[in-house]
């Protein structure tokens, strides 16, 4: 399926990507090519071939998550370098108003 210079600078345009003057055949032969290949991929019978996500499977490194006691108020801002009244006083990022 040969695309002519005007489907090319289509695309192009939809792309919205700029072509030089005479681009249009060195892409045309490209796109074409790309084509052809999709073409030759829809013919294959993929009817027994189920569906899938990931072609391959994906296992967790993670542990599970189990509840354990967590850190006290005092534990957690024990090592903080600032700290006010219960909480992390971290350097302001934006200027005060």
């Amino acid at each position: 399926m040969p695309l002519s210079r005007d489907e090319v600078r289509h695309v192009a345009v939809l792309a919205r990507l700029g072509l030089d003057p005479g681009d249009e055949d060195y892409y045309a032969e490209q796109l074409s090519g790309i084509l052809g290949h999709i073409e030759r991929l829809q013919q294959l019978d993929t009817e027994d071939i189920p569906p899938t996500a990931q072609v391959v499977e994906i296992a967790s490194r993670l542990r599970e998550d189990e509840p354990r006691p967590c850190l006290t108020q005092e534990e957690a801002l024990a090592n903080a370098p600032h700290a006010v009244d219960g909480f992390f006083r971290v350097p302001s990022i934006q200027e005060e108003a």
